[in-house]
């Protein structure tokens, strides 16, 4: 991990390119992000968590000179090729062990406390924080002195219907003896990493055209922060609300944005893409 060398602008640069083409993203309070140090950018995971997460990483890195630290569920780690990928681009096992390396060697960090859970949403649960008691980003930033940066994506929630999820298959009989048959209920973690079956476009799992939001809240600090459980707890508190106003600051700004979903391509095709 210490050994890391950031990959080549042009990796992955296809897929970034037709993600920012497909998605047509937007970038609020980009400007006022002051990377002179570093800092834990804390945000909230959407649907999948695959399809927002490189266009903001690759934002920071081109627009603030910021190769971001990602820390990932274990999932993913036992993926093969997978893995791979994601190593290469940066990502680490989210232990609290690793944090604690990135952050005494000054990198700038992304975590999602709402894991695997918040990216395997269920049936009601657009944009909603799913992070249950988990503190334990705030107690290392604590520790370290580390200042927090919270964001909100808005976007990727949308573009995929959820029509079953992992409460529909544990009420099912059928699956659920499936999954003890093949000894998964316990690899799951009693539903938390079961995927949703999504229908997009023509109910197909390709992501229905939306426009996506970013947005960064202001820098919260920890330097003068007591490392005790109240303390920990009320910055967690702090960084959900700062997070959760966002998006519905986001949501806001999406219902006067002209351009939202396809609108700038409808645009582009009647102007002409030179405009």
């Amino acid at each position: 991990m210490d050994n890391f060398v950031p990959p080549e602008e042009n990796y992955g640069k296809w897929g970034r390119d037709l993600e920012r083409w497909y998605f047509n993203p937007v970038f609020l309070n980009s400007d006022q992000l002051n990377m002179s140090k570093p800092a834990l950018f804390v945000g909230n995971h959407t649907l999948y968590g695959l399809l927002d997460v490189p266009l903001i990483l690759e934002h920071l890195r081109d627009q603030h000179g910021v190769h971001l630290r990602s820390l990932g569920d274990r999932m993913h780690f036992h993926i093969p090729v997978w893995k791979d990928i994601l190593t290469k681009g940066g990502m680490v096992l989210g232990s609290p062990e690793n944090c604690h390396a990135l952050m005494s060697s000054g990198q700038s960090i992304m975590v999602f406390p709402g894991g695997a859970r918040e990216v395997m949403r269920r049936k009601g649960e657009k944009y909603q924080l799913i992070w249950k008691k988990r503190t334990g980003f705030a107690r290392l930033a604590i520790e370290h002195g580390y200042d927090i940066i919270p964001f909100a994506s808005v976007g990727a929630d949308d573009c995929f219907d959820i029509v079953i999820d992992a409460n529909d298959i544990q009420q099912n009989n059928t699956a659920q003896k499936l999954l003890n048959t093949l000894k998964l209920s316990d690899k799951l973690r009693d539903g938390d990493i079961l995927p949703p079956i999504p229908a997009g476009v023509g109910y197909l799992p390709i992501p229905k055209p939306q426009r996506f939001y970013f947005s960064f809240g202001e820098r919260i600090s920890t330097a003068q922060v007591e490392n005790n459980e109240q303390e920990i707890w009320d910055i967690r508190e702090r960084v959900a609300q700062s997070i959760e106003k966002q998006i519905l600051d986001l949501k806001q700004y999406r219902e006067s944005d002209k351009d939202q979903n396809w609108g700038w391509l409808r645009k582009k095709l009647t102007k002409g893409f030179d405009e």
